[in-house]
């Protein structure tokens, strides 16, 4: 069964860190181009970091230099470090999976990240 499962979230304060990780199962994971989206409440999702098979890494401009997309393979797991997280960083989170070669897709179920004082 191919499967994303999202963990990590939660309420953290302002200038507070979180983690977030993806789990994939059922595909096979170095062959995806991986991709964390998030979505607030009115606002359309939006991609928030990317990361490619060969690693190379890319950012909306509100998050450059505060989050950090990482994958390791041999745990078929992707993360999302985020460090001095605002209030407008609050939404669900998603995990994303396109496969490089058909371009089908794979998302997780999302998890929630407050950032409030």
């Amino acid at each position: 069964q191919v499967q994303l499962v999202e963990s990590g979230g939660g309420l953290v304060q302002p200038g507070g860190s979180l983690r977030l990780s993806c789990a994939a199962s059922g595909i096979i994971f170095r062959i995806y181009a991986m991709g964390w989206y998030r979505q607030s409440p009115g606002k359309q999702r939006e991609l928030v970091a990317a990361i490619t098979t060969s690693g190379s890494t890319k950012y909306v401009d509100s998050v450059k230099g505060r989050f950090t997309i990482s994958r390791d393979n041999a745990k078929n797991t992707m993360y999302l470090q985020m460090n001095s997280l605002k209030p407008e960083d609050t939404a669900v989170y998603y995990c994303n999976a396109d496969h490089v070669f058909s371009h089908d897709e794979v998302w997780g179920q999302g998890t929630q990240v407050t950032v409030s004082s």
